[in-house]
């Protein structure tokens, strides 16, 4: 089963599933890549992927393989290496996978396609999977997929069926994730809407008492975006942090985004 609320946020969008609770030496090592990336030790949580990745092989474990293989590339999503991420996410063949894993595989194809802001492809993905294949999947896992389906949604400016996908978010996910907040601060800032940075805020405030700096800067960085026009001192003060924050991390193209 998956380990229900050991991450939140964005990091729960990326590391739900991999850590197992089989006690496995590849299960061992994606639980204390898990922990690392909730800290934001990202050079040592992803070295501990690779090392985990060659248990799972040695153990023969093809779902165990393609779990790590999809928390690589939606690492690598994260960290703004898109071109690396989609070649790990066509390393994963759906064929011979159990459904929890097959389920993993198109959330994560689905959150690299909403980060490339390919929306459109985005909502391929979500319409191509069956409902019931969504049956006995852990709520964690369903929740992740249907936000990252409500923010393709929002992007391809859809707002029926975006909201349809949020009242799934909310019923299948924990209130203090945050997660419900995220989402319905992005779909708010695709539409345009005005309340975009109420959500943001809120969905900050639950990050910050997770302690998830990787989703805190994150969130930083698209309220910053919304204050460009609006306030640029505050705008300024916020990539500033967010900027320090993803220096921190190691973070370098995050960074980079955030220097403006």
């Amino acid at each position: 089963m998956v380990m229900r609320n050991a991450i939140k946020l964005a990091l729960c969008f990326a590391l739900c599933g991999i850590a197992t609770s089989f006690a496995s030496e590849s299960g061992q090592l994606a639980a204390r890549a898990q922990k690392s990336f909730k800290a934001g030790k990202f050079s040592k949580g992803y070295s501990q992927l690779e090392r985990a990745l060659i248990a799972s092989r040695k153990e023969a474990n093809l779902n165990a393989e393609s779990r790590i293989f999809i928390a690589m590339g939606q690492i690598r999503t994260m960290s703004l290496d898109f071109e690396m991420a989609d070649s790990l996410l066509n390393h994963v063949k759906s064929d011979g996978l159990d459904r929890p894993t097959r389920i993993m595989l198109v959330k994560a194809k689905t959150y690299l396609k909403n980060e490339t802001e390919k929306y459109s492809d985005a909502v391929a993905l979500c319409e191509d999977v069956n409902e019931d294949e969504l049956d006995r999947i852990d709520d964690q896992l369903q929740g992740s997929l249907y936000s990252e389906c409500a923010i393709a949604y929002a992007g391809v400016r859809n707002e029926e069926k975006a909201n349809q996908a949020l009242k799934m978010v909310d019923k299948r996910i924990d209130d203090d994730t945050g997660i419900y907040y995220w989402t319905q601060a992005r779909m708010a800032d695709l539409l345009n809407q005005g309340d975009a940075n109420k959500f943001y805020i809120k969905a900050e405030s639950k990050s910050v008492d997770a302690n998830t700096p990787y989703t805190t800067a994150n969130i930083l960085y698209h309220r910053a975006k919304l204050a460009c026009k609006v306030n640029p001192t505050e705008s300024k003060e916020l990539f500033g942090r967010c900027k320090t924050a993803f220096e921190l991390m190691g973070l370098p193209k995050n960074a980079e985004r955030c220097g403006r």
